[in-house]
């Protein structure tokens, strides 16, 4: 069974993303044992696309920078491999519908099973069209991790209702990177999805400083950071393994105070 749900266990999640091949492959896994060991309760890894169409400037670049090293799908599962020599920590993917189906719909579910991937996100994949990979990925024990935006409206109910794993609340209208405030009324947002389903729910897109952390921590059961976390990546290169412990450190803690 998925592990998803230990990740909400010890007080409020810290989620963190990353996306695979950047800087290397090798460094991809040392880096998600490094956000493990700083609190990470749960990691997305990202798999590189050459038209990440929710991503902002940031992560495009992450993924220029990934297929520049010719980072495929099965690098990817590679780096799950050796992580998953060391760790239990829940992770999940996030990737667009595209590189799933070319590889494979039945191929790449078995092998997240046989690696231990947990779930899978998918910007692009309406949940109108969800079944086109539903039962495939439960069959192999893969959560599909439902997204509600501040558009969702009428549809929140009826995507959550249907959710497994948890919810990702989309907290800004747009494409994902670091923003300076939240204005969203997510508050209205989790009562609507509150009334259909008990799931734990996180709060990504935007968040990338520990009072923001803090506010999420307050109303949600788990804060997602993407940006902030590639953006230390690029800053650092090869040697980002310190500046994302503490950066992750910090974030943990305000988002359980």
């Amino acid at each position: 069974m998925s592990k998803i749900a230990n990740a909400f266990k010890n007080g409020k999640a810290f989620i963190g993303f990353l996306t695979a091949g950047d800087p290397t492959i090798e460094k991809t896994v040392e880096y998600i044992l490094a956000m493990e060991e700083a609190g990470c309760d749960l990691i997305e890894i990202g798999i590189p696309f050459s038209d990440p169409m929710a991503e902002g400037v940031v992560i495009q670049e992450a993924n220029v920078r990934a297929l520049k090293h010719n980072t495929t799908t099965d690098d990817v599962f590679e780096i799950v491999k050796a992580v998953r020599a060391k760790t239990d920590v829940p992770l999940v993917f996030l990737t667009y519908i595209n590189p799933v189906f070319f590889y494979g719909y039945e191929k790449f579910f078995k092998k997240c099973n046989e690696l231990g991937i947990d779930g899978i996100i998918s910007p692009d994949l309406p949940y109108e069209e969800k079944g086109e990979i539903a039962e495939i990925a439960r069959k192999n024990d893969v959560d599909v991790i439902s997204l509600i935006a501040p558009t969702s409206k009428e549809r929140i109910q009826k995507i959550a209702a249907d959710a497994t794993g948890f919810i990702y609340i989309v907290s800004s209208l747009g494409v994902t990177g670091m923003r300076s405030e939240i204005k969203t009324d997510l508050n209205a947002i989790i009562s609507d999805i509150r009334d259909v389903t008990d799931l734990p729910l996180a709060v990504g897109f935007g968040i990338n400083t520990p009072e923001q952390a803090r506010n999420i921590g307050q109303i949600a059961d788990g804060v997602i950071v993407g940006s902030a976390i590639v953006k230390i990546i690029e800053e650092y290169g090869e040697n980002a393994t310190n500046p994302l412990k503490e950066y992750v450190s910090s974030m943990k803690k305000a988002s359980n105070e």
